[in-house]
């Protein structure tokens, strides 16, 4: 069996001295303003971006009016329920914490957002890179929260950073045929032979891909030799969420031994994969704020 992962990891909570920063791409969607609107007449975005923005705002009043009050967290380090989430306000303000999206997906009741953290000393390091999976209940709140997170890098061998490249979302006629590519992808790299695996990325990469893996440059030769440096080990695929030309794929596995989750975004164009993003964080197993788990989608 041929078991793999993408990217490099640290666990969130911990502090990271000397992280390096990287610039952040052009093609950052700045968070919208704190909407008057109520969450029945908001878009499943427009309520994500009225909870980040609350963030941003440090105001603990607009995040509350868009979350059901038994929001449900899976960052293992944050307190269950809205009132988990709405005490870490305080910090949120003290700290000057502030978010961007550059990617915004919505698969139904889910919105992922591809999220870059500044003064984020609070999630880990100065800079934080992340996903943010949320789900929106039948009331119309934001009800569910999985994420992971890394400090950001450097650019990498090709020169590109975990967030720039594209970010228009198009194709959405497309989005279950990419769904099923990725998900028949994620099964050949966890239980095919290594034969088996080369032949699927050969016929659903194209060969001059992007790569946003701090570790990988462009191309698929690179990033085979990055998963023998690395490490990286898949084994199980929990979820795949997919709005049109984007599909990100949430996984376990190890990284250099280490129980991690994998979190990889995947671009198509023309039916081929043409760029790559992922975030790899250790599981948290210490001082653990709810018993939630990671997964359970």
């Amino acid at each position: 069996m041929m078991k793999q992962c993408f990217a490099t990891l640290v666990l969130a909570g911990l502090v990271f001295a000397g992280v390096a920063q990287a610039p952040m791409s052009k093609s950052t969607m700045a968070v919208a303003p704190i909407s008057n609107s109520k969450p029945l007449n908001m878009t499943h975005q427009e309520k994500i971006h009225q909870l980040l923005a609350a963030v941003n705002a440090a105001d603990p009043e607009a995040a509350r009016s868009v979350l059901d009050p038994d929001y449900r967290q899976h960052n293992l380090l944050i307190p269950d329920k809205a009132a988990g989430l709405l005490s870490l306000f305080p910090l949120i303000r003290e700290q000057g914490l502030k978010v961007q999206t550059v990617r915004l997906l919505v698969d139904g009741d889910l919105v992922v957002a591809h999220n870059f953290w500044t003064n984020a000393q609070l999630l880990g390091a100065p800079e934080v890179v992340s996903f943010d999976v949320f789900r929106i209940g039948a009331d119309g709140k934001i009800a569910e929260h999985w994420d992971a997170l890394m400090p950001n890098t450097p650019p990498n061998p090709s020169g590109r950073s975990l967030t720039s490249g594209s970010n228009q979302v198009t194709d959405r006629e497309a989005t279950d045929r990419n769904k099923a590519t990725v998900q028949k992808l994620f099964h050949t790299i966890i239980k095919g032979s290594q034969a088996e695996v080369g032949a699927v990325v050969q016929e659903h990469f194209r060969p001059d891909y992007h790569q946003h893996t701090p570790s990988a440059a462009d191309g698929i030769e690179a990033v085979f030799a990055a998963f023998a440096r690395e490490q990286w080990v898949y084994h199980r695929q929990h979820r795949v969420i997919g709005e049109g030309n984007f599909v990100l794929s949430i996984s376990e596995g190890t990284a250099q031994g280490v129980p991690s989750v994998f979190y990889d975004l995947l671009r198509f164009e023309e039916g081929k994969i043409v760029e790559h993003w992922d975030v790899i964080q250790a599981i948290p197993t210490e001082n653990l704020a709810n018993g939630n788990t990671m997964f359970g989608f």
